[in-house]
């Protein structure tokens, strides 16, 4: 019984070994087997990724062979359009017979190998060369082509490199392109093709050329590799990201190549004969002002020829006077302009003016014109269209602008010229500065006696002591001359501003340089300004200081003034400007007519221009004299002139004179003041008054034709007709955003940014940096608000930076020393990138459509001038 049951149970162990043996037996072949298979499927997918790496890259190589032939020699119809990978359709199927084997291949792929198979470099934008058809037509194969898309983005979507951008959306407001019209025009390439740009929902589709040509030859096959290096470009106006280093190192080794994508548009048919009438208008009010406004008869450049490429010698000895003999002009007064004979025997004027009724009626045509229905909106379509080419021009060529900017070795927003063309001098400090200089005089020299008031004479400290007020008392805020919002709209408040403390007292003692210390304190505290702009080095000012017509002698009193306090910078010239206070004059008994006014502000430059020694301090002071401006409160209701108005002699009524009648009277002199100053070889004084920062229409209308630059010239956003004038003479605008919203228009609703994007002529300046600013250079105050809150680029604050330039009033020499020897010229040829730091690509941007728009205005018959105006 014990044996049988030890057998059983040796039996039962030996059968369970026996299981666990074949059990782990068969698991390990199990696994062995699983193991082989997965090891071969991976060699397979090793060789096969290696045979279809080689593929590609043989299939790379011949595709860029075969365009980089085809840019030379032509394009082929063989190769497929990019635009067709992007719609997923591959057209050249319809063709057997001119697909290669490759290409049959390519077709069993996924979709990412047709994506790896587009040439690197290509543009992101198809690229059409002469021969080939024009897209969204039958070709010659009869393939139906089908169009690119370029949609704008923002920078949480950018545009993928190619056709192949990214679909995806951006939960950002696409405000780059706004397709309201509903207008289609034409888009064509250097070659005249032609292609449709329209508006479809927020997107723009486009049948768009990018014609990239090398600047030298023998570089076509750099072209694609050594051009096209952006990645994206995102859809807000200035979103710019950090573009690749290796191509701006690139950039700064190899001479600048600024090939862009150029845009040219054209209308989809000839124009109609309602847009022929509009424009013939338009070449009317330009033949209008080519009749009134002064030009020197000989440029600048012409009488100086610059060959020292090197900074200019500054003047020495600014106030030296030579001798000089009189000439045998004469001059008199009539109907109130000056009018000048070549001898006191002579009947006939030398510089005869166009009169007031021919100015009168033709600053009326003017506004009927402007007035027209149809001229409004075709003017309104023609500034729209300027603005989507400066959108698209952004979108396609921001980031090589900035890659340009990287290769101008030195320069940058800070150590580019700037010019502050339109500054008031009695503000021409800020308000931390004059409170430290009435500090500093205070303790320094408190018994000096400084003023006559109330039938004695007061010192300083008894001054100070009348108001109840110390030194350690004066703050900022006590000082009170920062405008606030109580001066919006109130011009009279704005002007309090002016007196410390709102004491008029200071003023006259600190900010006036016609008062009992013959303005000693002013003429210090000028001075401190033109050291902190010396300090600064590329920072220029325009400084405007008034004459007020009450009396011929102010003229000599200015011209003292400035002479024996030696107020002279390099970096300084000086503006006359002309308030328009005729009402208040007359109510004081100081002037008996409108002809009194005229006689004091004008007589006097008339006889130092015909005899130097009768006012040689004057002689002297008006070489520095580069402008003349009008002044006053704009918003004042006034009747339009009409063309039969009262000559000055007879306007003896207590009102005073529409801003238009001023402009007319001013411009008048002026013109045959210049010209008898030309004819001596003396400098000339160019008419840049202030214009449409609040009124009518007629202040503007009035300026068109008779001045040179004007500031401000917010009104031009309520008149298209006028702004489109204005952008086709490019009259400069010297606007100041911050003064305006301190005064009449709050800063987003300024039209700077919209007018900059247009292309019209435009400048940023301060106006008044004691009420406005807060910092000790307020023009880059200026310069950095509007860039943050208009997310301005480098490259605009540059280009704003140079056309102040162009617009200011220095010397021939001293502009081709900032912005190039060649900056008289138009276009990329005057302009130079290391000397202002801006893109060619963006000075020929503007040149071409500025152009394209003359000839467009002139019927394709425009005479388009190589050079600047003088």
């Amino acid at each position: 019984m014990e044996d049988h049951s030890t057998k059983a149970w040796f039996s039962l162990c030996l059968a369970a070994m026996v299981g666990a043996s074949v059990a782990a037996a068969s698991a390990f072949w199990l696994h062995k087997r699983a193991l082989d298979e997965m090891l071969a499927r991976l060699d397979i997918e090793t060789v096969e990724r290696r045979k279809y790496k080689n593929r590609s890259n043989s299939r790379n190589r011949r595709l860029s062979d075969k365009i980089t032939k085809d840019s030379v020699l032509g394009s082929s119809n063989s190769l497929p359009e990019m635009s067709s990978f992007a719609n997923g359709i591959d057209n050249s199927k319809s063709d057997n017979k001119t697909r290669s084997p490759s290409m049959e291949r390519s077709d069993s792929q996924p979709s990412f190998a047709a994506m790896s198979a587009i040439p690197p470099g290509l543009p992101r934008v198809q690229t059409r060369r002469d021969g080939q058809s024009t897209p969204g037509k039958r070709s010659s194969s009869g393939v139906q082509r089908p169009v690119a898309v370029i949609r704008p983005t923002t920078p949480r979507s950018p545009v993928g490199g190619g056709v192949f951008e990214s679909m995806e959306g951006s939960d950002e407001e696409d405000h780059v392109l706004h397709n309201d019209d509903d207008s289609n025009f034409m888009m064509a390439d250097e070659e005249g093709e032609i292609g449709t740009l329209a508006p479809a929902d927020g997107v723009v589709e486009n049948e768009l050329e990018e014609n990239v040509k090398p600047k030298s030859p023998g570089s076509e096959k750099a072209t694609a590799a050594t051009i096209i290096r952006s990645h994206s470009i995102p859809g807000e106006l200035h979103g710019m990201h950090a573009p690749d280093p290796v191509a701006a190192d690139i950039l700064r080794k190899i001479p600048e190549q600024e090939t862009f994508v150029r845009l040219n548009v054209s209308p989809l048919e000839a124009p109609s004969d309602e847009e022929e009438e509009v424009c013939l208008l338009m070449q009317e009010c330009l033949k209008l002002r080519d009749k009134y406004v002064f030009r020197e008869r000989e440029h600048p450049w012409e009488k100086e020829e610059i060959t020292d490429p090197s900074t200019p010698k500054p003047n020495l000895d600014p106030f030296n006077y030579q001798p000089e003999p009189a000439s045998m002009h004469t001059f008199k007064m009539v109907d109130g302009v000056v009018r000048v004979y070549p001898h006191e025997a002579a009947e006939e004027e030398l510089y005869p003016v166009l009169d007031a009724t021919s100015f009168f009626t033709d600053m009326h045509r003017i506004l009927r014109i402007i007035s027209l229905g149809n001229v409004r909106t075709l003017c309104h379509h023609r500034l729209r269209l300027l603005e989507q080419k400066f959108s698209l021009h952004l979108m396609l060529n921001a980031d090589r602008e900035f890659l340009a900017q990287k290769s101008a070795p030195h320069r940058d927003l800070y150590n580019v010229r700037k010019v502050d063309t339109h500054v008031h001098h009695s503000s021409c400090m800020n308000q931390k500065h004059l409170l430290r200089f009435i500090k500093s005089k205070l303790r320094k020299e408190p018994d000096e006696v400084v003023i006559f008031r109330d039938g004695k004479y007061l010192t300083l400290r008894e001054v100070f002591e009348s108001l109840d007020l110390t030194g350690y008392d004066l703050n900022v805020d006590l000082l009170d001359v920062h405008a606030d919002k109580n001066t919006f709209h109130r011009f009279d408040k704005f002007n309090l501003k002016y007196n410390p403390c709102g004491q008029s007292r200071l003023r006259e003692i600190f900010l006036k340089q016609d008062n009992l210390i013959q303005g000693r304190f002013l003429a210090e505290l000028t001075k401190q300004v033109f050291s902190d702009l010396q300090a600064s080095k590329y920072q220029m000012a325009e400084y405007r200081i008034s004459i007020y017509g009450r009396k011929q002698s102010e003229w000599d009193q200015l011209a003292s003034w400035i002479v024996n306090n030696e107020l002279y910078s390099e970096n300084v010239m000086w503006l006359i400007q002309l308030p328009r206070l005729y009402n208040v004059y007359k109510d004081m008994g100081i002037v008996t007519s409108f002809q009194t006014l005229l006689d004091n502000v004008f007589l006097p430059l008339f006889e130092v221009t015909v005899d130097p020694a009768s006012h040689p301090q004057l002689h002297v002071f008006l070489k520095q004299v580069v402008g003349f401006d009008m002044v006053d409160d704009e918003s004042k209701p006034e009747r339009r002139p009409t063309k039969h108005m009262q000559t000055p002699e007879q306007w003896n009524n207590p009102f005073n004179p529409a801003y238009s009648y001023w402009a007319y009277y001013a411009y008048a002199n002026l013109y045959t003041l210049n010209k008898l100053r030309e004819s001596k070889g003396m400098p000339t004084i160019k008419f840049r008054p202030h214009s449409g920062e609040a009124g009518d229409l007629d202040h503007l209308a009035a300026t068109f034709l008779v001045a040179h630059n004007i500031a401000h010239g917010n009104n031009l956003r309520k008149s298209p007709g006028l702004q489109y004038l204005y952008y086709l003479a490019q009259i400069g605008l010297s606007m100041s955003p911050l003064s305006n919203n301190s005064l009449f228009l709050d800063y987003h609703r300024n039209p700077f940014p919209m007018f900059f994007a247009r292309g019209l002529n435009v400048s940023l300046s301060t106006d008044d940096p004691l009420q406005i600013h807060l910092t000790k250079e307020p023009l880059v105050e200026e310069y950095s608000i509007a860039a943050q809150v208009w997310k301005l680029s480098a490259c605009d604050l540059c280009e704003i930076a140079r056309n102040s330039v162009y617009q200011s009033g220095f010397f021939h020499p001293l502009k081709a020393h900032w912005v190039g020897k060649n900056y008289f010229k138009r276009g990329p040829e005057g302009n130079d990138i290391h000397k202002t730091n801006v893109p060619h690509m963006r000075v020929e941007f503007r040149h071409e459509v500025w152009r394209e728009e003359l000839q467009y205005v002139n019927l394709g018959e425009a005479i388009i001038p190589e050079e600047y105006e003088s």
